[in-house]
C-alpha cells in the first residue's frame, strides 16, 4: 500500500464517504467486542450494573487501544481488540478455580496481577526483539496448532453459551433452537451474492436474535447505567491477588498471545504492500504491552491485533487509515455514554455466541493456510496431530479433575490451548524434522 493510502490528512476527516466507512469499522469493532464483557461478567457472577460498567470500559479502551496502535504502534488500520487467547484463558482459569473452591473475586484478583506482570514483560521483551524470536519459534506447524486450538477453545465457549449452559447445567431448548436458527441466518447472509449485505452479517444476526429472544424467550430487565467514572474503576475483578498458579498461567497466556502480533503483521504484508521491520514490531509490542497493563488494572480482557481485521479489509477494501480512526473514535464515544452501556448489557449472551461461532470458523481457514503446500506424510501428520489432539483431549476433561495437581501448575495444565501450543513450540524448535529419515 502506498504512503498516500497510509497517511493521515486532517482535511480527509471532512469527507462524507470516510464517515460512512468509519461507521462500518465501528460496527465491526462492536460485533467483536460486545459479547466478551458479558461472558466474563456471567462467569464471575457480576451484577447487571457491573457488567454494564465492564461493557463501557471495553468499548472505550478498545477504541483507544486501536488508535494508539494506529498512531504510535504498527501504524496500520488493524483493530486492536480483546484477545481470544486471553478470553479463553481467563474463562478457563475461572472454571478451574471454581472447582477448586476459590471464589471468582479471589481468582479474578490473581488474574489482574498476572495480566499486569504479563504486560510489563511484553513491553520489555518486545523492545528487545521479541518479534524476531517469536517468528522463529512459531513455525508454520506451531502457528497452525495455535490457530486450531484457539478456534476450538473459542467455539467451545460459544457452544456452551448458545445452548444456555453459561448460566445453568442443562440445555435450554428454546435458547438452543434460536441459536441454531441464527447460525443458519448468518451463514445464508454470508453466502449472499450481495457484498454490502455480507459485510453486515454479524450485526444483522445479532439484531434479529436479540429481538426474537426478548420477545419470545425472556424479557429484558432494566439495568441501571454505570456512571462515566466507572471507566476508571480499579481492580473490578477483586483485590489484586497472589495465587502464583494463576499468575504464571496469565504470564504464559500473554507470551502465547504475543504470537497474534506476528501472525497479523506477517499476514498484512501482501494487503498493504509493506515490509515488517524490527521497529514496527518494537512499537507494536510496546503498545500491546501498555494496553495489557491497563487491562490488568481495569479488569479487561487484554488486547492483541485482530487477525480477523484482515478479512474485513479484504471484503470492504477500506485500506485508508482515516475511516479506521473515525470508527475507533466513535467506539470510544459509545463507551462514554452510560445509557449505551446499559442497553447493550441486555444483549443475551447466547445470541452473541451463536453469531460469533460462525464468524470465528475462519480461524480454521487461517490455520490451514499456514500449512498450505506441505507434503502430508505420516511425519507431518504426527507433528500436527499430536499437539492438536493433546490440547483437544485436555479440553474434554472436566475442570474438577485437575484439583489433585499442585496448585502452582493446575491453571496452566488444565488449559488445552496453552499446553498444546507449548508442546508444539518445543517440538518444532528442538527436533530437526528435516533430518528425520522416513523408511
Amino acid at each position: 500500500m502506498t504512503e498516500k493510502v497510509l497517511a493521515i490528512n486532517a482535511r480527509e476527516f471532512t469527507k462524507l464517504h470516510h464517515w460512512v466507512a468509519g461507521l462500518q469499522w465501528l460496527l465491526f469493532m462492536f460485533a467483536n467486542t460486545v459479547v466478551i464483557p458479558i461472558s466474563i461478567g456471567n462467569a464471575m457472577h457480576m451484577s447487571g450494573t457491573a457488567i454494564t460498567s465492564s461493557m463501557q470500559r471495553s468499548f472505550f479502551y478498545t477504541g483507544l487501544a486501536s488508535l494508539l496502535q494506529l498512531l504510535f504502534g504498527h501504524e496500520l488500520p488493524i483493530m486492536e481488540g480483546q484477545s481470544g487467547v486471553w478470553w479463553g484463558a481467563i474463562l478457563g482459569v475461572l472454571a478451574t478455580a471454581q472447582e477448586s473452591g476459590m471464589t471468582p473475586l479471589q481468582a479474578g484478583g490473581s488474574l489482574e496481577t498476572g495480566i499486569v506482570i504479563s504486560g510489563f514483560i511484553i513491553v520489555v521483551l518486545g523492545w528487545f526483539g521479541m518479534g524476531n524470536v517469536l517468528k522463529k519459534w512459531f513455525t508454520p506447524i506451531a502457528s497452525s496448532v495455535f490457530l486450531m486450538l484457539l478456534a476450538t477453545e473459542l467455539i467451545s465457549i460459544f457452544m456452551k453459551g448458545m445452548l444456555g449452559l453459561s448460566s445453568q447445567t442443562e440445555i435450554n431448548l428454546p435458547t438452543s433452537l434460536l441459536s441454531i436458527a441464527l447460525i443458519a441466518l448468518v451463514m445464508v447472509i454470508q453466502m449472499s451474492r450481495f457484498l454490502k449485505i455480507r459485510n453486515y452479517s454479524i450485526l444483522l444476526g445479532i439484531a434479529a436474535g436479540w429481538v426474537v429472544f426478548r420477545l419470545a424467550i425472556e424479557h429484558a430487565t432494566g439495568i441501571a447505567p454505570a456512571g462515566v467514572s466507572s471507566l476508571w474503576t480499579l481492580a473490578p475483578w477483586g483485590p489484586f491477588g497472589t495465587d502464583w498458579g494463576i499468575i504464571l498461567t496469565a504470564v504464559a497466556a500473554g507470551l502465547i498471545n504475543a504470537s497474534n502480533t506476528v501472525a497479523t503483521l506477517e499476514s498484512a504484508k501482501p494487503i498493504f504492500h509493506v515490509e515488517t521491520t524490527k521497529k514496527m514490531y518494537q512499537k507494536s509490542f510496546l503498545i500491546t504491552g501498555i494496553n495489557t497493563i491497563i487491562s490488568g488494572f481495569l479488569g479487561l480482557v487484554p488486547y492483541a491485533p485482530y487477525t480477523s481485521s484482515l478479512g474485513f479489509l479484504r471484503s470492504t477494501q477500506l485500506f485508508s487509515r482515516i475511516p479506521f480512526a473515525i470508527g475507533a473514535i466513535l467506539f470510544m464515544v459509545l463507551g462514554l455514554v452510560p445509557s449505551v452501556g446499559a442497553f447493550f448489557a441486555t444483549l443475551p449472551a447466547s445470541v452473541g455466541d451463536a453469531v460469533l461461532l460462525v464468524a470465528y470458523l475462519q480461524l480454521y481457514g487461517s490455520a490451514m493456510q499456514y500449512i498450505e503446500g506441505k507434503t502430508f506424510d505420516h511425519l507431518t501428520i504426527f507433528r500436527l496431530a499430536l499437539t492438536v489432539l493433546i490440547g483437544l483431549g485436555i479440553f474434554t476433561i472436566a475442570p474438577g479433575a485437575f484439583v489433585t495437581l499442585p496448585a502452582a501448575v493446575r491453571p496452566f495444565l488444565s488449559n488445552g490451548l496453552l499446553v498444546g501450543v507449548l508442546i508444539a513450540v518445543i517440538f518444532e524448535n528442538t527436533i530437526k524434522w528435516d533430518m528425520v529419515k522416513l523408511k
